[in-house]
């Protein structure tokens, strides 16, 4: 329905989005369980990454070959990579600042801080969504990262959803270490939001990502939901850090991994394409030729060439739908309690809410 996944790469892409996804959960485990593993996967490999990306900038400035010619600096040099990886890396130091209690990270003050960080990141995506929407209103347009993206309604109707999105999280003053401080547990972030915040990502990296979202917009966005459902309830926000933060570091270094080119060719065989390129990797080779071949710089058009955004429309829709229920049930609870929904808790009826305020160090 969503993407091309059947044929002869059909085992190839289903395998390597399982592999994707246990390789995420566990990962997530290794950082969340100690202070050594979140050292580590937060602290030492971004560390010795950020020496890695300034020696490519830096080499690329110089004209050196090999810096030219790296995959990062090819695929990956748009603005929204290193946003999206260097807000999620802040995010997940500042949970743990939070549950180890580190620095101002016990301080009330430092509560609201998962709530801004997880903002700065919608808001880079729904940026993201309404550039898409300007640069190619109803054509195809060649992004930053070699990408055919087709812009519209849909992206419109994403970042309007995304910025409703924000006022979904509620009790921003209310989050917690866990008791045995393996995890920030921010209790009111109960199922409503992880399904509305799915739903709204997916519709995003579907409509700006859409070569990456089989790997980003589904194995990603599972790997912290299933880990909240089944054993870490509370910790879905700092499980959605995490992954997020290992996945863009390794795609930032690895793109080929799931990389299909502006002219159509694939590295691999588990890269997948969605539905909105018809022909598959045919409708990518067209609008390569029209667009003029190796002469199609960023920001190049095309309108001569069919899309079908019949999905990305669909799940936009979604997107914006389900974020007003929510928002519109928000208030609704917190004029019948009177409360501040921003300051209290709003769920604390379910089920989920009180077995992850069980989990939580209150004091």
């Amino acid at each position: 329905m969503f993407f091309q996944v059947y044929g002869a790469n059909a085992l190839a892409q289903w395998g390597m989005l399982l592999v994707v996804l246990v390789g995420l959960i566990l990962l997530n485990e290794f950082a969340r369980r100690t202070k050594a593993g979140g050292a580590i996967m937060f602290f030492v490999i971004p560390a010795i990454l950020t020496v890695y990306f300034v020696a490519i900038a830096i080499g690329a400035a110089n004209g050196s070959e090999w810096a030219l010619k790296n995959q990062t600096h090819l695929y990956m040099n748009g603005w929204f990579h290193y946003a999206k990886l260097y807000a999620a890396l802040t995010g997940c130091i500042g949970f743990m600042m939070i549950k180890y209690k580190w620095g101002i990270g016990a301080k009330h003050w430092f509560k609201p801080f998962p709530f801004v960080i997880v903002a700065i990141n919608i808001l880079i995506a729904v940026a993201s969504d309404f550039e898409s929407a300007i640069k190619g209103w109803n054509c195809w347009w060649l992004s930053s990262e070699g990408v055919w993206l087709y812009g519209g309604w849909h992206n419109v109707m994403n970042g309007v959803a995304g910025m409703l999105n924000i006022f979904c999280m509620t009790a921003w003053w209310n989050v917690y270490a866990s008791k045995d401080k393996k995890d920030m547990i921010w209790a009111d972030m109960t199922w409503v939001y992880i399904v509305i915040y799915d739903i709204w990502n997916f519709a995003y990296t579907y409509n700006c990502l859409p070569t990456h979202s089989w790997y980003c917009g589904i194995a990603l966005l599972l790997a912290p939901t299933v880990a909240a459902i089944c054993w870490n309830r509370g910790g879905w926000i700092q499980n959605r850090a995490n992954t997020l933060a290992i996945w863009c570091m390794f795609a930032q270094v690895f793109p080929l991994f799931q990389e299909t080119f502006k002219d159509g060719r694939q590295w691999f065989d588990w890269a997948v394409l969605p539905v909105q390129y018809p022909e598959g990797v045919t409708t990518i080779e067209k609008i390569y030729e029209v667009a003029g071949g190796n002469a199609a710089a960023v920001g190049t058009t095309v309108d001569s060439v069919a899309a079908n955004p019949t999905m990305m429309t669909v799940i936009s829709a979604l997107a914006l739908i389900t974020n007003i229920i929510a928002i519109c049930y928000i208030i609704s609870v917190s004029k019948k309690r009177h409360i501040n929904p921003y300051k209290e808790d709003v769920f604390i009826n379910q089920k989920y809410y009180k077995d992850s305020m069980a989990r939580a160090d209150v004091s």
